[in-house]
C-alpha cells in the first residue's frame, strides 16, 4: 500500500474570541467530529505561516504551504494571478492583481469587489484588454475569479516598483490611492506608475459607459466602474516542489492565486465549474474530486475560500455553517485510509479574525493525522487546543516538510 498525503486548507480559518460563540472562535463554536476525531487520533499544534507576528496575504501564505520561503521566491501578487488565468508573462512584462470595484464621482471608494461581482466580468475585461498606452505600451487583460482580474503590461523600461491603489477592506469610504513609484530615483518605476494611472483612467471611462455596467444600475445593483490595482510584480524563476522532491501533486482549486500557485509549483490542478471559490462551492465535490487525484498523485491540497470570504463580510455564523461544511466532507478523505496509507493535514493559510474582516498574524491551528503519528493529548480541533498540541509552533515549510518526510521523500542533512 502506497503513501499518500492530503492537505486540506481552509483560507482564513484562524479567529479571534467571538461575543456571539460566548468568547468562542468560529472553529471552536462549529461542530466538527471529524476534525476532531483527526486531532484526537492524530498530532497538533500551531502554525504561523511565515513567522510569528508577520501578517500574510494569502499568495505568501500558500506559497509557505506549497513548500518556499516567501522571502526568497515572492514576486508580487500580479504574476501568481498572471498565472492562474493562464497567461504567460514575457520577460520585462509587470502584472498587477486587479479588482473591479465601484467608485462614487468624487473619488471614493464604495465597494472594493463591485458587489462581489460574477456575471459579465469576461465582457468587461474584453473591453479593457488590447488597449493601447500613450507610448505603445500594450494592456492585456484578464478576468479572475469573482470580482478579480489581472493586469499586465507589456512594453519597454518597466518596473514592477509602484504602489498599489487598493487600500484594502479598510479603506472603504475612503479615496483611491495614487500609483506611486517606490523609489523616486527609478525612472522606469515612474513611467509604470504613470502607465499604470492612464491604464486606470482610460479603463474608468469605459467601464462607465459598459452596458453590463448599465444593466447592472438598472437592477440597483453596484456598477463595476472602476480597476482597483496591487502587487505588481514580474516573473521568476523557481523549481517546483514537485521536481525537488520527486513527488506527483495534485491542487483542487477555483481561486486563480491558488491555481497560480500549483501550477508555478509543478501541480496538476483539478477544477470544475462546482468549484466556486466561495460560500456556495461544492464541499463534498472537492473532496470526491481530491480522493479521486489520490490514484495518480502523492500530494493532494485542497483549498476552501469560503472560511475566508465569510471572514472578510464579517458573518461569524456563515464561518461556522461553512466549516461544518468542510467537516462532513472529510469523511471521504478519511474513508480513502481504507485503500492508502493516507496521511491527513488539516490547517489554513492565515487567520482572519471576522470582526476585523481583515487578515491578522494570529497563528492557525494545524493537526496531521496518520498510522504512525505519534499522539498528544488534544481531543479536539481549535486555536485553543492545539496550543498544547505535540507539533508546538512550526511554520507553515515546516509543516509541508514534516508531511513529506512521513512520505519518506526529503533528504536527509548529514552524512
Amino acid at each position: 500500500m502506497s503513501r499518500r498525503a492530503v492537505m486540506v486548507v481552509m483560507d482564513g480559518l484562524g479567529d479571534r474570541p467571538l461575543p456571539e460563540f460566548e468568547g468562542r472562535t468560529a472553529l471552536e463554536a462549529a461542530e466538527t467530529p471529524n476534525m476532531d476525531r483527526l486531532a484526537a487520533e492524530g498530532v497538533n499544534g500551531l502554525m504561523d505561516p511565515l513567522a510569528p507576528g508577520v501578517r500574510v496575504g494569502t499568495d505568501v501564505g500558500h506559497l509557505a504551504l506549497f513548500g518556499y520561503n516567501p522571502l526568497r521566491v515572492y514576486w508580487g501578487r500580479g504574476p501568481i494571478e498572471a498565472a492562474g488565468v493562464g497567461l504567460d508573462l514575457h520577460p520585462g512584462d509587470v502584472a498587477f492583481r486587479a479588482n473591479f470595484a465601484t467608485v462614487s464621482t468624487d473619488g471614493r471608494i464604495l465597494d472594493r469587489r463591485a458587489g462581489r461581482l460574477r456575471e459579465g466580468t469576461g465582457e468587461l475585461a474584453a473591453a479593457l484588454d488590447s488597449m493601447l498606452l500613450s507610448d505603445g505600451t500594450r494592456v492585456v487583460f484578464r478576468a479572475a475569479t469573482e470580482h478579480r482580474a489581472v493586469l499586465v503590461l507589456r512594453g519597454e523600461r518597466l518596473s514592477p516598483l509602484v504602489s498599489d491603489s487598493d487600500p484594502g477592506p479598510l479603506g472603504e469610504g475612503g479615496p483611491v490611492l495614487p500609483l506611486l513609484p517606490r523609489m523616486e530615483e527609478s525612472q522606469a518605476a515612474r513611467r509604470t506608475a504613470e502607465l499604470a494611472s492612464e491604464f486606470v483612467e482610460r479603463a474608468a471611462g469605459i467601464l462607465a459607459e459598459h452596458p453590463v455596467n448599465r444593466e447592472r444600475v438598472d437592477r440597483g445593483l453596484p456598477p463595476a466602474n472602476y480597476v482597483l490595482l496591487r502587487g505588481a510584480g514580474v516573473r521568476r524563476p523557481m523549481r517546483s516542489l514537485a521536481e525537488r522532491f520527486n513527488i506527483s501533486g495534485a491542487c483542487v482549486a477555483a481561486e486563480c492565486t491558488i491555481v497560480g500557485i500549483a501550477r508555478m509549483t509543478g501541480f496538476d490542478v483539478v477544477t470544475d465549474e462546482r468549484f466556486t471559490a466561495n460560500l456556495d462551492t461544492d464541499v463534498d465535490a472537492k473532496a470526491a474530486a481530491a480522493v479521486d487525484a489520490l490514484e495518480e498523485h502523492d500530494l493532494v491540497i485542497i483549498h476552501y475560500k469560503g472560511t475566508d470570504i465569510a471572514s472578510h463580510d464579517e458573518k461569524p455564523k456563515e464561518k461556522v455553517r461553512f466549516i461544518e461544511r468542510v467537516d462532513a466532507a472529510l469523511e471521504r478523505l478519511i474513508s480513502a485510509a481504507e485503500r492508502y496509507d493516507l496521511y491527513i493535514a488539516v490547517t489554513s493559510d492565515h487567520s482572519t479574525p471576522c470582526h476585523l474582516r481583515e487578515h491578522s498574524a494570529d497563528p492557525v491551528p494545524v493537526l496531521l493525522w496518520g498510522g504512525d503519528v505519534l499522539t498528544d493529548g488534544v481531543r479536539s480541533y481549535g486555536e485553543r487546543p492545539c496550543v498544547a498540541g505535540g507539533l508546538g509552533r512550526l511554520s507553515a515549510n515546516a509543516l509541508l516538510l514534516t508531511l513529506l518526510d512521513y512520505l519518506g521523500v526529503t533528504y536527509r542533512f548529514g552524512g
